[in-house]
C-alpha cells in the first residue's frame, strides 16, 4: 500500500507526463480489490515498456548525433561520457546546439570563397595578365595596381584641366582632348599665315623657296666678312667697316 501511495503521488505530480496520469475515482485503497488482480495501474506496463524502448533508441540517437557532430564540428573534443549506460536528453540537446551553432556560423561566413573558387580566380588572373607561374602573380598584381593608380591620377587631372565632371567616361576625355588639339592646330596655322603675310599656301611655298635661295649665299658672305675682318660677332661687322673707311 505504501508503494502504491508513492506511485500515486508521482502520477499526480505536476511534472508527470499526461501519458501516465489518469485521475482516479477514489483513494488508493479503493484501487485494491480483494483478489488483488486489479489495482488501477493496468496501463502502466505498456507505458514503461515503451519508455524502455525509447531509452534504447535515445542511446542510438545520441551515437548518430555524435557521428554527425564529428563531421560538422570535428574540432570539438569527444564527450567522455559517450559510453555511459544512460543518456540524458541534455546530452542530445548539447550536441544539437553545437551543430546548429556551426551551421549558423557557416551561413554568416557564406561569403568566404572556397578553395576551388580561389584557384579559379588565380587562374583567371594569370590568363588576363599573361602570368606563367604562381610566383609571378604577386609582382604582376603590384604592377597592375601601380599602373592603375597612375592612370587614375592622370584621368583625374585631365578632368580638372578640361573642367569635366568627375563621372565623365574616358571616351569623353579623349574627344575633348582631340577637339582641343584641333583648335590649337588651327590657331598655329593662322599664326603662321599672319607671320608670312599671306593666306595662300602657294605664296608660303614660294617664300620658303626664296629663303632657300637667298640664305646660303648670304651666310657664305657673312662668314667671309668675319674671316677678312678677323672678328667673330655679327654686331662687330659695321663698326669694323666704318673704321676702315
Amino acid at each position: 500500500l505504501k508503494v502504491l501511495s508513492h506511485i500515486d503521488s508521482i502520477l499526480r505530480s505536476p511534472r508527470a507526463p499526461p501519458l501516465i496520469y489518469r485521475r482516479s475515482k477514489g483513494s488508493v485503497q479503493n484501487y485494491i480489490k480483494e483478489n488483488g488482480q486489479e489495482c488501477g495501474f493496468e496501463h502502466l506496463p505498456l507505458t514503461i515498456e515503451m519508455w524502455a524502448d525509447q531509452l534504447l533508441a535515445l542511446k542510438d540517437l545520441h551515437r548518430s548525433l555524435r557521428k554527425l557532430s564529428l563531421e560538422l564540428v570535428p574540432w570539438h573534443t569527444a564527450d567522455p561520457q559517450d559510453n555511459r549506460e544512460f543518456i540524458r536528453v541534455e546530452d542530445l540537446q548539447f550536441t544539437v546546439d553545437a551543430i546548429l551553432e556551426e551551421i549558423e556560423n557557416k551561413e554568416k561566413n557564406s561569403q568566404t570563397p572556397s578553395l576551388p573558387t580561389l584557384l579559379a580566380i588565380v587562374s583567371h588572373f594569370q590568363k588576363l595578365f599573361d602570368v606563367n607561374s604562381l610566383n609571378g602573380v604577386y609582382p604582376r598584381m603590384n604592377e597592375v595596381y601601380t599602373k592603375l593608380g597612375e592612370m587614375t591620377n592622370a584621368m583625374r587631372n585631365l578632368h580638372e584641366l578640361l573642367e569635366l565632371d568627375s563621372s565623365a567616361p574616358p571616351t569623353v576625355v579623349v574627344d575633348t582632348v582631340g577637339k582641343l588639339c584641333d583648335i590649337i592646330n588651327e590657331n598655329v596655322t593662322e599664326q603662321v599665315q599672319q607671320l608670312l603675310g599671306t593666306q595662300d599656301i602657294h605664296s608660303i611655298i614660294n617664300k620658303l623657296e626664296e629663303h632657300d635661295c637667298f640664305f646660303p649665299p648670304f651666310q657664305a658672305l657673312i662668314q667671309d666678312l668675319l674671316c677678312l675682318l678677323e672678328i667673330r660677332n655679327l654686331d662687330d661687322i659695321l663698326p669694323t667697316v666704318r673704321n676702315l673707311k
